[in-house]
């Protein structure tokens, strides 16, 4: 009667492992209407997930993240030894082939909770098709007048932006905060996201090597952030990341929030925001054009640019970059976003294209028409 039971209980197991992969595999397949994840989950499911998420990680010091990554990676590496111990002295293979059915059950759950929780918003509405776009693709003189803009921003602001930094001050900053909130409300009706607090991890040496500023933990809706951030680069990325927060998963347009806020707060608010966007455009134009992008910067703009050079050349491990871009691409392109990495530079075209109304207020498609405003 217990054998009976217990192969019961097993072949249940199996049945549900299966269908866990099954699911898994036909929710990446599927194909849904942008209009229907926006208004369905973007605007209505998704940010209370996200609000409940980010206010309780946000109430953690360490990073959520490195917990489950100790517990994946602890129950993967010893499930595989116990699988192979058993497999040697039985002399056969099924205990290794049963266990990798088990992890790739595991993953297909893990799956199945990243979209949920976070990854259904790579096919909502797209950023270019919420907003009134004014004219075609820029030319690359255009391209340079708003590097120059940025140029001429980071000149004027650079004292007054200095004397305000505090660093690890983010997430409490009340004038971050309400941009953010600004912003969010002039892009979509749905209600505000909840910033998260930045957090270092485990994988702080991989961000320093590989250059990467910071990631979302899409399990627990958290912010994890390089460690080697120096403090005019910090308004920005918590910006980005609190976009991504907001449910602005493509990079191009969690650029074009996380800018848009930061053009809003105070001057060290601003200088951070126009930082990143010179460091864009520096990184997209042709030599030349950079070489006058350079020539223009005040000394202290200047100082600051050397610095996160050396921050980067420091720590970077080429080859690992590389891998890590590649992998990131990769990963990019499976979640629909075609430009892959090259996503990030698209914010440029997008701030040239978008109609503005006054304040770098973007006009929506589904708004009366306003003043416009732009760089051009």
């Amino acid at each position: 009667m217990f054998d009976r039971r217990a192969n019961r209980i097993r072949t249940g197991l199996v049945i549900a492992e299966l269908l866990t992969i099954v699911s898994a595999v036909a929710l990446a397949a599927a194909t849904f209407s942008p209009a229907w994840i926006e208004s369905w989950y973007s605007t209505a499911v998704y940010p209370h997930i996200q609000r409940t998420l980010t206010l309780f990680t946000n109430l953690i010091p360490f990073a959520l993240l490195d917990l489950l990554l100790l517990i994946v990676v602890a129950t993967a590496l010893l499930t595989l030894f116990t699988a192979a111990h058993e497999g040697w002295h039985t002399r056969t293979l099924r205990p290794v082939f049963r266990t990798l059915f088990h992890l790739l059950s595991m993953a297909a759950a893990l799956y199945i909770a990243f979209v949920a929780l976070w990854g259904l918003n790579y096919r909502r509405i797209r950023m270019s098709d919420r907003l009134v776009l004014e004219h075609a693709a820029p030319s690359s003189a255009q391209v340079g007048e708003l590097g120059l803009t940025a140029v001429r921003e980071l000149n004027r602001l650079h004292a007054a932006a200095h004397q305000q930094l505090v660093a690890d001050a983010e997430w409490r900053d009340p004038e971050l905060r309400k941009a953010f909130e600004d912003v969010q409300r002039a892009l979509s009706d749905a209600p505000g996201a909840e910033p998260g607090r930045l957090k270092h991890s485990v994988l702080g040496p991989y961000f320093r090597w590989a250059g990467v500023d910071g990631m979302v933990n899409p399990f627990g809706l958290e912010v994890i952030a390089n460690p080697d951030l120096l403090p005019f680069e910090l308004p920005f990325v918590a910006a980005h990341e609190w976009s991504h927060l907001a449910g602005y998963a493509d990079e191009a347009e969690a650029n074009f929030v996380g800018w848009l806020t930061c053009v809003r707060g105070s001057p060290s608010h601003q200088y951070s925001g126009w930082f990143y966007l010179y460091w864009q455009i520096a990184g997209e134009v042709n030599t030349e054009e950079r070489g006058r992008l350079n020539a223009a910067l005040a000394d202290g703009p200047r100082a600051d640019v050397n610095a996160v050079i050396a921050r980067l050349r420091s720590g970077q491990i080429r080859a690992l970059q590389r891998a890590g871009w590649q992998v990131y691409d990769t990963y990019l392109k499976a979640n629909r976003v075609e430009a892959g990495v090259r996503s990030y530079g698209e914010v440029v075209s997008l701030l040239l294209r978008a109609r503005f109304a006054p304040g770098w207020v973007p006009v929506r498609r589904d708004e009366p028409a306003a003043p416009s405003s732009s760089v051009r």
